[in-house]
């Protein structure tokens, strides 16, 4: 599962790590405790005048799909389990051509103290701090009680897909889902639009995100990031559990 992460690059900055392009004007609001239904930058492939062009965009994270009688459907969507995203309604149509990346720094999950009355927040990381991608879906939604050519008529949105964890190691004893991780290779062929066959590009997303995710550090950090409204560098730092 995903529900918490941490986004505080400059554009400039993803743009150089995801060799993407973006509009001039785009902005990222640096974030050290996203959550859910908040404006999230992603990352995905557009055909333009036949060239594919990878771009940076910011989405809000929860899907909305495009036959949504209104956007709180993406409330409940800001996960998508590999499992079944070939056959939720909610998912399908995205998986065959709105793929995209979401890059995080990083992201936080709560385990289970032995007697199960307490939680211990930790943050999920790379060891030198490199960006972590993970597999997206997106969906363009238009907004029926906006006119035609406002600038917030249409809506852009994310998911991020999740996975089993790891049989053993550190990261099976956190949590149960894992979200999956793309490396530089599976993040082009997952972003490709014209990718025609979608289930084989699922499971080479698969075979190879445990190993990826073998290689995170996982710190402890203060509860205080179970509160949304706080949001500084100092949610990240580990304390001693």
């Amino acid at each position: 599962m995903c529900g918490r992460y941490v986004m505080a690059r400059a554009v400039g900055d993803l743009v150089a790590e995801l060799e993407a392009e973006a509009e001039a004007s785009l902005e990222v609001r640096a974030s050290w405790n996203v959550a859910p239904t908040t404006d999230v930058p992603i990352v995905l492939e557009r055909l333009i005048d036949g060239t594919l062009h990878r771009q940076v965009h910011i989405a809000k994270w929860g899907l909305v799909p495009g036959w949504a009688k209104d956007p709180s459907v993406g409330v409940r969507a800001f996960n998508a389990r590999s499992e079944t995203v070939l056959d939720k309604p909610t998912f399908r149509t995205a998986m065959k051509s709105k793929r995209c990346g979401v890059p995080v720094q990083g992201y936080f999950e709560w385990k289970k103290s032995p007697d199960g009355k307490t939680k211990q927040p930790y943050f999920v990381h790379t060891p030198d701090g490199a960006l972590i991608t993970f597999a997206g879906l997106y969906e363009w939604w238009k907004d029926p009680d906006k006119e035609n050519g406002a600038p917030d008529q249409w809506l852009l949105s994310c998911t991020i897909l999740t996975m089993a964890s790891p049989p053993s190691g550190e990261l099976a004893t956190l949590h149960d889902r894992l979200p999956v991780p793309l490396g530089r290779e599976a993040l082009a062929e997952w972003l490709d639009p014209e990718s025609p066959a979608v289930a084989p590009l699922l499971e080479s997303a698969l075979a190879q995100a445990w190993e990826l995710a073998g290689t995170w550090v996982l710190d402890p950090v203060s509860a205080a990031v179970g509160n949304v409204r706080n949001n500084g560098p100092e949610l990240i730092a580990p304390i001693t559990a």
